[in-house]
């Protein structure tokens, strides 16, 4: 069902008019894109950020753009540029190398002050696979998360890599057009090393968009890669687990995950031998 969309009031704040169009997850009105802030001061950090980010023959991003008042959100919504193209679940490679390049732009940034009071449930996936909190006590027995966290919790060990801020969701996230670099949209932070973020895509890609293995093979060089992904399948596991329950798992997804959990143990195993 497609959701209410934005309100006269938002387009008024933003100066636009017209007919929302649905994107998923966002409404596009004329040349901007709106839509609701899910945690204000992470809208706020980010659109500064965007804002001052400068240009780069690797990259676009949706610039975000101010309400009439210069505020970063009005009446609970925030709005960005519309960017040109289409995400592309085939062009896996692409998406990290534009996630590579977005994520050395951004290098330079503190950690956002936002990340020790954001909570939702994939900040708590995020925060187990770093072992800075329990993971779920309801997991439902070893046909659902539990039998598939177990082998990587087995392999996970502990790594010194540097943290930055990272985009968390980059397939998908990553449009394609014609005769202009990618786009990065919907970035939602974190401050973990590169290398995780890019496991994070190759894991999702992995499980749900029909990559080869090959695909973690090409990639195997980024730092402590076994243990990325390791972490990388905690994350989305315990995510899933507090987005829908532990009763709520079924045999199609167990079985996505459970190569891609055999693979993880493999690479983790053949760096630590």
């Amino acid at each position: 069902m497609t959701p209410e969309g934005p309100p006269a009031e938002v387009l008024d704040a933003y100066g636009v008019a017209g007919r929302p169009v649905w994107l998923g997850g966002a409404w596009r009105v004329g040349d901007l894109v709106v839509k609701q802030v899910d945690f204000l001061p992470e809208t706020l950090w980010r659109a500064e950020v965007l804002a001052a980010l400068p240009d780069s023959p690797a990259f676009r991003v949706a610039r975000p753009v101010r309400a009439r008042g210069g505020a970063w959100a009005a009446h609970g919504w925030e709005a960005a540029r519309l960017v040109p193209g289409e995400p592309d679940m085939g062009r896996q490679d692409d998406v990290l190398s534009t996630g590579a390049a977005f994520h050395e732009a951004i290098a330079h940034l503190s950690c956002p002050a936002f990340l020790d009071v954001r909570d939702e449930p994939w900040t708590y996936g995020d925060r187990v696979a770093w072992e800075e909190l329990p993971g779920p006590s309801g997991a439902a027995g070893p046909s659902g998360a539990a039998g598939l966290l177990e082998p990587l919790v087995r392999a996970r060990r502990p790594v010194d890599l540097p943290s930055q801020a990272v985009h968390g969701d980059l397939p998908g996230n990553v449009l394609f057009a014609a005769g202009l670099p990618p786009a990065i949209i919907d970035w939602p932070v974190y401050w973990r090393p590169p290398s995780w973020a890019a496991a994070v895509a190759v894991v999702d890609a992995l499980c749900w968009y029909g990559a080869s293995p090959a695909l973690a093979e090409r990639w195997a060089h980024l730092p402590e890669w076994g243990q990325m992904l390791v972490r990388a399948l905690i994350y989305r596991i315990v995510t899933d687990e507090a987005l829908n329950g532990p009763e709520a798992w079924t045999p199609e997804q167990v079985a996505a995950y459970r190569p891609v959990v055999g693979l993880a143990v493999t690479h983790a195993g053949s760096a630590a031998g």
